[in-house]
This record gives C-alpha cells, sequence and structure tokens, in this order.
C-alpha cells in the first residue's frame, strides 16, 4: 500500500468511475484498476462494487476510503510544512470567514495579499463561525477571520479592525433624515434580523437585548443581501456593517448609531501550534493597512 493506491481510490470513490479517475490520475485505466485490485487483495477486502453501469464503494469501502482521505490530508500537510521550511511566506493558505464578512472584505483584500506574497497561494473558505471554527481545529483552515472575541484555549486571535453598524432605513422612513440615532430610539421599531447561525444576528441581538430593541419575529433573512432589499422594499429597519455598506446607493439610507455607537471587531484568528506564523503576520499588517487605506 502506498499513497498512489490511495489517491486511486479516493479518485474512483468520487468520479465513481475508472475511466475518469484514470484520467484524473494519469494514468490508463488498466493500471489504476490493477492498482486497486492488488490492494483490494492486500487487504483482503473489495472497496468498489462494480457493474457495467455504476461503481459504488462497499460498506468496508467506505470506512478505507475515509481513512484515505485523512491520510492523503496529512501527507498533504507534512508537504506544506516541509515547504513552509524553505519558504514560510510561499505554499498554500487557507483562509476562512464568515458570510456577513467574506463578501465585503475579500474583494479588497485578497488582490492585496496577492501584492504583498506573491508566492502565496490563497484557498478561501466562506462558511458559519462554528464550522469555521472546527475546519480550524480540524487543520482545515490555517486561518479565519472572525468576529471577536473568540473563547478557546487551542487558538490565537489578532484584532484587525472595527466595524462600526448602522441604521439601515428606506428614505421614507422618520428615521432617514436623522444625523445620529440613540440607540434607545430604536426601541420604537422592530429590528429585521438574519436567520439562526450568523454571528452577525447575535451582535445585533446583544444590541436589542441592552437597549430593549423588539425584534421581527416573522421574517428571518438568510444573508444580508436579503436584508439589504428588504429594507429597500420598506418591509422595515435593520443593522448593517459599515464594511457592507455601499457608496451612492439608491432606495436606502445608513444613519449611524450612537451613545454608544455599536460595532463589531474584527479579527484574525489561527492555531497556537501553526507553522505559518510569518504569514500570518504578514496577512495580518495587509488587512489593518487596507482599513486605515
Amino acid at each position: 500500500m502506498n499513497l498512489r493506491d490511495l489517491h486511486y481510490v479516493v479518485a474512483v470513490a468520487d468520479l465513481r468511475n475508472f475511466s475518469q479517475a484514470a484520467e484524473q490520475c494519469n494514468v490508463s485505466q488498466p493500471t489504476l484498476s490493477g492498482q486497486i485490485k492488488k490492494l483490494e487483495e492486500q487487504l483482503g477486502v473489495a472497496l468498489f462494487e462494480r457493474t457495467n453501469k455504476r461503481v459504488m464503494p462497499t460498506q468496508a469501502g467506505e470506512a478505507i476510503i475515509l481513512s484515505a482521505r485523512r491520510i492523503l490530508r496529512e501527507a498533504h500537510s507534512i508537504e506544506e510544512i516541509a515547504a513552509n521550511a524553505h519558504d514560510p511566506l510561499a505554499g498554500t493558505f487557507r483562509l476562512g470567514a464568515f458570510p456577513t464578512l467574506a463578501s465585503y472584505i475579500f474583494p479588497d483584500l485578497v488582490p492585496a495579499i496577492k501584492q504583498a506574497l506573491p508566492k502565496l497561494r490563497l484557498i478561501l473558505v466562506e462558511d458559519k463561525t462554528a464550522v469555521l471554527l472546527e475546519k480550524l481545529h480540524s487543520g482545515a483552515l490555517d486561518a479565519a477571520l472572525l468576529a471577536l472575541p473568540v473563547y478557546d484555549d487551542y487558538l490565537v486571535s489578532h484584532a484587525l479592525f472595527d466595524d462600526e453598524f448602522l441604521l439601515a432605513v428606506p428614505p421614507h422612513h422618520p428615521l432617514a433624515k436623522e444625523k445620529s440615532v440613540k440607540q434607545s430610539a430604536l426601541a420604537k421599531h422592530k429590528l429585521l434580523l438574519l436567520e439562526e447561525g450568523h454571528c452577525l444576528r447575535d451582535q445585533a441581538l446583544d444590541v436589542c437585548q441592552l437597549h430593549n430593541i423588539p425584534q421581527e419575529e416573522d421574517f428571518r433573512a438568510t444573508g444580508l443581501e436579503t436584508l439589504r432589499e428588504m429594507v429597500k422594499a420598506g418591509t422595515g429597519i435593520t443593522l448593517m456593517p459599515r464594511l457592507a455598506t455601499r457608496k451612492d446607493e439608491r432606495n436606502i439610507c445608513y444613519v449611524p448609531l450612537s451613545n454608544p455607537t455599536p460595532s463589531r471587531t474584527i479579527g484574525l484568528v489561527w492555531r497556537k501550534t501553526t507553522t505559518r506564523q510569518e504569514a500570518l503576520e504578514k496577512i495580518a499588517a495587509v488587512a489593518e493597512a487596507l482599513q486605515h487605506a
């Protein structure tokens, strides 16, 4: 058994087709089929059920394929560690961010990182905070942009910038013409919020509960763009991070909040045991510089 054989097995499992798997692995189909057959004989179990119409893993095959994926990930990690030792600012870097941040920070951040670190190959992952934390723990991510604080003894957080919340209202709303609005004044209005699982929802709820601001119970948005469109349609008002606002936007007004001004702190989070410290420091510096540009 070797890593090449495991690559063959995973390719067949992914594509459910020996010909396509062989093409992906840059070998002939007889070579790939023969190696998998030898592996099955060595293990004493069939990995795949084969018919003229389909290929599917056996029950034992499913478990072995799962282990094969893990072994290949670890092997790739070893290769990356060795590559980083030669050049810590090169190689693959997997960076995550949650949905209400990713769409608004990546378009500016990624080109800036590529300019500062031209040898670094960025892989971007957008997911909810809980999933990103799991990926950090498992090693599937090198770092993630998250709302702080993050309470986890296994991780390190570096604060980058504060992202102020603005009140988003339709142009005809009574608060649209105000220069600023005290948070306490929102007690007379219901706020539109995101659905469960979004950290921005939790941040908005903290503001609501602190100042007794009611929330709209009959509507839950799946993302910031849905919230924005609902405000434009006159359905209600919401809190919008300044990072997600647009200049000269029609049919919506953004009003600053005061006493105090609510905000979220965005930070870069990584494992204490990381070997990518130098790259992380460079990425953090780039992100901070963007916000002060």
